[in-house]
C-alpha cells in the first residue's frame, strides 16, 4: 500500500470500528503499514476479514472482530479480545456511521402542494422517530459507546488518541438528510467536548470530516449504473473547487498526522475537513 509518508506506530494497538468499509478499511491498512497492530471491527465479520487479509498480504499485523458498536456488551467482548491479542488500545478510530432512507426526505424543499395530495416522495412529515433515531444512533451513539469502552485503558496510562469521523454536512447541512446532518454535527460537537474532558489524562481527540468520497453507501446517489454522475453528483462536483470526488488514499495524510504525537501532539479538539474545498466554497 502506497502512503504519503510514514510515522512510527510500532508497538501501538489500534482499533478501527467500521473497519470493513471502504474508507475505514483503507485507514486500517495505512496504520498497519506504519507498524501498528490493527484490530478491524465490523458488524460484518466477512468484511473485516477481507480487510485483514489485505493487511496481512502486505506484511502487516491485524485481526478481525465481529462487533455491534451499539451494544455495550459486544464492545466489551471486543475490547477483551483486542487486549488478549495485541494488548491495551492506544489509538481508536470511530469509523462507524452512515445514513438511511428512513431518516431522509425525497425532496429538497417542502412545497405546500405536498400537503394536499398523495405524496410520491417522503417529506419531513413522513420521517419516523425510529428512522431518525437509527441514523442518530449509528453515528453519534456508536461513537459515544466505543469511546467509553476503548479509552478507559488509555486514561489509566495517561496517553492515547481518538479520531472520530465527522462529515461535510456537520459544517453546512445537506438537503434531504436531516438525521445524518444533525448526527454528524453532534459528532463534531462531541469531539470538541471530549477533547477538553480527556485533556488531563493525556488523550487527544480530533475528527476528520471527509467531503464526498465514492463508497458503497453513496454510489447509487452520486453515480449512474454506467459510471456517469447523477444530477446530485454533478452538483457535488460543481461545488468542489478541486473538481473531483475524494479517493480513500486522500485521507491517509491527515490520519497519519493526527495519530502522530510528534506531528500533532498539540492538536486536540480539531475537526479537519478533507473535502477538495467543498466547505470553503459559497457557490458564487
Amino acid at each position: 500500500m502506497k502512503i504519503p509518508f510514514k510515522v512510527d506506530l510500532a508497538g501501538k494497538t489500534v482499533v478501527v470500528t467500521g473497519g470493513g468499509g471502504v474508507l475505514c478499511g483503507q485507514m486500517a491498512g495505512v496504520l498497519a503499514e506504519c507498524g501498528a497492530r490493527v484490530a478491524v471491527l465490523d458488524l460484518r465479520r466477512e468484511a473485516a476479514e477481507r480487510v485483514v487479509g489485505g493487511i496481512k498480504r502486505d506484511g502487516g499485523r491485524a485481526f478481525a472482530v465481529a462487533c455491534d458498536v451499539l451494544d455495550r456488551e459486544s464492545l466489551l467482548a471486543a475490547n477483551a479480545a483486542v487486549e488478549k491479542e495485541f494488548g491495551p488500545v492506544d489509538i481508536l478510530i470511530n469509523g462507524v456511521g452512515g445514513n438511511h432512507p428512513k431518516g431522509s426526505t425525497g425532496k429538497e424543499f417542502l412545497d405546500a402542494a405536498d400537503l394536499k395530495k398523495k405524496r410520491d416522495a417522503a417529506t419531513f412529515y413522513e420521517i419516523s422517530r425510529e428512522g431518525f433515531e437509527f441514523v442518530f444512533d449509528l453515528n453519534l451513539l456508536s461513537t459515544f459507546l466505543a469511546t467509553q469502552v476503548f479509552t478507559e485503558a488509555m486514561a489509566a496510562k495517561r496517553k492515547g488518541v481518538v479520531i472520530n469521523i465527522s462529515s461535510m454536512t456537520a459544517f453546512t447541512p445537506l438537503t434531504k438528510v436531516p438525521a445524518y446532518s444533525a448526527a454528524k454535527a453532534a459528532v463534531s460537537n462531541f469531539t470538541r467536548w471530549l477533547a477538553v474532558h480527556m485533556s488531563k489524562v493525556g488523550i487527544r481527540v480530533n475528527a476528520i470530516a471527509p467531503g464526498f468520497f465514492l463508497t458503497e453507501q453513496n454510489e447509487r446517489l452520486l453515480t449512474e449504473a454506467d459510471g456517469s454522475f447523477t444530477a446530485r453528483g454533478k452538483r457535488v462536483l460543481d461545488h468542489t473547487p478541486l473538481g473531483r470526488l475524494g479517493k480513500p488514499e486522500d485521507l491517509a495524510g491527515v490520519l497519519l498526522w493526527l495519530v502522530s504525537d510528534a506531528g500533532a501532539g498539540f492538536v486536540t479538539g480539531a475537526v479537519i475537513p478533507v473535502d477538495g474545498g467543498f466547505s470553503a466554497y459559497g457557490g458564487v
